[in-house]
């Protein structure tokens, strides 16, 4: 289980366990699961996927921004799609 967290110039979009996350990288898309190496990557304009613990998969459209991955916590801050 992962440790997620969104956060846009607003607010705190999303904050939780997931399952999995897939993000707009700027070199392509990637899915980051439970022990993933440790990462620090920009991300492009697309739509962060998630997975909840329940399994449900939920989206949200950003411009750009950047995602950090250590120990299980995936922290993403991004900038929202108008």
């Amino acid at each position: 289980m992962l440790k997620l967290k969104i956060v846009s110039p607003q607010k705190i979009e999303f904050e939780g366990d997931v399952q999995s996350v897939l993000v707009p990288g700027v070199l392509g898309q990637f899915e980051i699961l439970t022990n993933h190496a440790p990462i620090i990557s920009a991300l492009t304009e697309g739509t962060v996927v998630y997975a909840k613990s329940d399994g449900v998969k939920s989206q949200l459209a950003v411009a750009g921004g950047f995602v950090e991955v250590q120990k299980n916590e995936v922290a993403l801050c991004v900038e929202l799609n108008a």
